[in-house]
């Protein structure tokens, strides 16, 4: 079983207590940034971060406590941080759940959120898919494969769906970063968003909501 950083497993609990129907999982708050990163036209935070919890451009958090929604923001716009820098090095790590029955990969979810991420560029990745870089279009195409079968709409034989499902998880990283290497290269890609950094001393609590100390939590990192 996976045992996700203190950091992770605070910002799944937030995303839980966010009061709306039916909030993201972790895994697919993932996809999601995931699927932002790599896309070939910058969409600022005002756009994609309230969308998480439903909300419109610009909204906040639905939480009472501003504290609450700033520390929100900034957790997610560290994950959306931590994914380029993994991105520009070669080495995407998604956040896959795993099924404790039999310890499958539960990756569909990812590529779910992967996929709300790259719709709110659909026409864009559109005609990515018609151009003429054979690379990016192959990615691309292998990403929509995946998303087919995550939604049960795909037209393969249950043989090779099987086959497929038991590398995706592999797939989805070279793929992912295929995507993101070959927009980089045409220097297309959006740029970091600022944050806002939280000062917090090295024994001050951790402002993941561990409850341990920074120096011992986050800012050990």
């Amino acid at each position: 079983m996976i045992r996700f950083p203190s950091r992770f497993r605070r910002l799944d609990e937030i995303l839980g207590d966010l009061p709306i129907e039916d909030p993201l999982l972790l895994t697919e708050l993932d996809g999601y940034l995931t699927g932002i990163a790599v896309c070939p036209e910058a969409i600022l935070p005002a756009e994609w971060m309230p969308l998480i919890w439903g909300g419109g451009y610009g909204e906040g958090a639905p939480f009472e406590d501003p504290i609450d929604v700033q520390l929100f923001a900034d957790m997610v716009l560290a994950r959306y941080n931590d994914i380029l820098r993994d991105l520009g090095r070669g080495k995407l790590r998604p956040i896959f759940d795993i099924d404790e029955r039999n310890g499958d990969v539960l990756w569909e979810m990812w590529v779910g959120g992967f996929g709300m991420g790259t719709g709110l560029r659909a026409d864009i990745w559109s005609a990515v898919a018609q151009g003429d870089d054979a690379e990016i279009v192959a990615a691309w195409s292998c990403m929509q494969t995946l998303a087919d079968i995550a939604s049960n709409e795909t037209t393969l034989t249950s043989m090779e769906v099987n086959a497929l499902c038991d590398v995706a998880p592999g797939l989805i990283s070279e793929q992912v970063t295929r995507l993101f290497a070959v927009a980089a290269a045409r220097g297309s890609l959006a740029p970091a968003p600022a944050t806002r950094p939280l000062k917090v001393g090295r024994n001050e609590p951790c402002p993941c909501g561990s409850g341990k100390k920074n120096k011992r939590c986050c800012g050990a990192d």
